[in-house]
Parts: structure tokens; C-alpha cells; sequence
């Protein structure tokens, strides 16, 4: 079998067959310098990954094609990686094709902060083995050869692969060049809230009396102190999907502490007929206190109407800037709210 001449289209048709899962960004991705890389990839933590095939070449030839690539690749930026996927995938959302290939992870705030090159080869020579073993033990460069082999059983055909360098000893992916963000952008506006709806915390008390809030430990509250007045809030409750859109009007305080505007009346949290207790056990070793944040919404639905679209943001933080451009235009939609400049 002339497996060299097959094995794009083996990766590009069943890229299962590589050992790391990839969402294939493109095939023959044009570099600046009049190049084109084999096969470019993500993986779900965000890294690149160049997958240049040896053919005929000869070890020189093909490791210098493949470093000059990565001197391309670390240039990249989150918004370089968007464009080369839609370009190459057209009508197709890269945020949506992500989330379907990574059992609906939503895409990191950093792409390609790091990359690897990985040479595919049906067969390898002494020549680049010593080459690519030189530089990835030596020199930690994130390079190795994944050779694959070809065998006829009775009709029935079969794969197999192998590493140059053993994964485990491997060199670890190479940080990416700064010249270009690879975190997506922040409006300066947008700010994600998560909000458990649980035995302690009730949507429907904060949708009625305009707050959110997290406590039950440090971990949780002090990321929801670290929103800031007029700030845009969207608000997520884990498992259903995101139920409103708002603007905060005050620091976060401790629920024993706070103070609402209700109907034009300023009143003490606890004083409100809530539903749930917004307390937690006690402890010594950490402030377990419920800490709450006034809001005025700007538009807000039930549990049972809550929205979500597959490759949407979400994130086990209480609160955090929201910097995903595809969540916030399908909320702005959703919720019938502006964009943010």
C-alpha cells in the first residue's frame, strides 16, 4: 500500500487515528512565506498542533520545513486561529464545531499559547531520527515522528503507530510568540456570572428582587467580588443554561450585610421574603459567608426558559470576564440586548 500518499487523507477523513484529539483547523494552511502546512490543528486545551508529512523528503529537508512552519505558527493570535478555521471550513461557527468535537467544552479564552509539530512518516530513516531525538531531548523542542505502519491481514487492513520520543519523556509544547494576543479580546463591558440554584440560592429570588450571589467558601465568593459597578453581567445557572442579562450597581457584601432598592425602598436582605436561606455551615477555617451583588436586570427569564446553544461559555467560576464574542452576540439575540461597544 502507498500509505505515504494516503495518510492526509486518513487524518483529514478519520483524525481519530492520531493519539490527541483534534479539531482539524485546515489541510495545506497557506504560511506567509508562500508555505503550506500539511495538516493544522487545536486541541481542547487550545494548543496548535503541525502535522507535517515526510514523504519522499529527505530528513533535512523535512524538519527544517516543519520548524519554519512552527516560526510561522507561534506568530498566531485567538483571532488568526478563528479566521483560518472559518476560511477553510466555510458556513461552519468555530466556536460551535469545537464544542461538537470536545463533548460540548466551550473553546478557551487562549488560543495557540502553546504549539507542537509532530512529523507523520509510513516509514523513518536514521536520518531524522537522529535529528528530531537530538532536538527534542536536547533542546526541548516540542518535535517528534509518529510513524505509522501498514499490514494485510487476509483482506482486512490495519494500522499501526508508533512515537519516535515516548510521549511520557517527550518535550512539553513551546509558548507561542506575543506579538499577537492569543487570549480573545474583552470588550471591557462583559462579564460572566454563574449562579447555582441550589438548596441555599434561588433564581427566582434573585430575578424578583434584582441580585446575584455566591458564598460558601473563599473559592466562591472572591471571584464574585471582583465584579465591578457597571459591569454587564450575563448569568448562567450550571446544567440549564443562562437566564439574564444585567447591570451591577454595588460591591459585593456579605448577605447579613446587604441592602437592597426595592420598588424605590432601600431594605436589609435578610428583611426579604426569600425562598431560600443564603447561609452555609459554619467553619473556623474559612469565611463561608453569602455574599451578594445588587443588580438591575435588563432582561431575565425562568429556569424552565433558560437559553444555551451549543459552544456557548461556561465556567465553574463565580464570576469572570466574559471574552467568548460568539456567547455574547447569541445572549445580545437571545435577550434582545445591545451589543457592547
Amino acid at each position: 500500500m502507498p500509505l505515504e500518499s494516503k495518510l492526509e487523507k486518513l487524518i483529514l477523513d478519520e483524525p481519530e487515528i492520531l493519539e490527541t484529539k483534534l479539531l482539524l483547523l485546515g489541510s495545506q494552511v497557506p504560511t506567509k512565506y508562500g508555505k503550506f502546512i500539511d495538516v493544522l490543528g487545536v486541541d481542547a486545551e487550545g494548543v496548535l498542533h503541525i502535522l507535517e508529512l515526510k514523504r519522499d523528503r529527505t530528513p533535512r529537508d523535512v524538519v527544517a520545513q516543519t520548524l519554519d512552519y512552527a516560526s510561522w505558527v507561534q506568530e498566531l493570535g485567538n483571532d488568526d486561529v478563528r479566521e483560518i478555521f472559518e476560511r477553510t471550513n466555510s458556513g461552519m461557527v468555530f466556536d460551535e464545531a469545537f464544542a461538537d468535537r470536545f463533548e460540548g467544552a466551550p473553546v478557551p479564552d487562549d488560543l495557540n499559547s502553546a504549539h507542537v509539530m509532530t512529523i507523520v512518516a509510513s516509514d523513518l530513516d536514521a536520518g531524522t531520527e537522529r535529528i528530531v531525538s537530538y532536538l527534542n531531548r536536547f533542546y526541548n523542542v516540542p518535535i517528534n515522528v509518529m510513524k505509522f505502519g501498514y499490514f494485510n491481514d487476509d483482506g482486512h487492513e490495519y494500522l499501526a503507530r508508533t512515537w519516535l520520543v515516548d510521549e511520557a519523556t517527550a518535550a512539553p509544547a513551546a509558548t507561542s510568540g506575543r506579538n499577537k494576543s492569543t487570549k480573545a479580546a474583552w470588550n471591557g463591558t462583559d462579564w460572566y456570572v454563574a449562579f447555582g440554584d441550589d438548596h441555599s440560592r434561588s433564581w427566582e429570588d434573585a430575578r424578583s428582587y434584582g441580585f446575584v450571589s455566591a458564598g460558601g467558601g473563599d473559592w466562591y465568593s472572591k471571584t464574585l467580588k471582583s465584579l465591578p459597578q457597571g459591569a454587564r453581567i450575563s448569568v448562567h445557572v450550571p446544567k440549564r443554561g443562562y437566564v439574564g442579562v444585567g447591570i451591577v450597581l454595588g460591591a459585593a457584601v456579605p448577605a447579613d450585610e446587604a441592602r437592597l432598592t426595592i420598588n424605590g425602598e432601600e431594605r436589609a436582605f435578610r428583611s426579604l421574603d426569600l425562598t431560600r436561606s443564603y447561609r452555609h455551615a459554619q467553619s473556623d477555617s474559612e469565611n463561608v459567608a453569602e455574599y451578594v451583588v445588587p443588580v438591575r436586570w435588563l432582561s431575565t427569564v425562568s429556569l424552565d426558559e433558560a437559553f444555551w446553544r451549543q459552544g456557548m461559555f461556561a465556567n465553574q467560576n463565580s464570576a469572570c470576564k466574559l471574552r467568548n464574542q460568539f456567547t455574547i452576540e447569541e445572549i445580545s439575540k437571545a435577550f434582545s440586548i445591545p451589543d457592547a461597544d
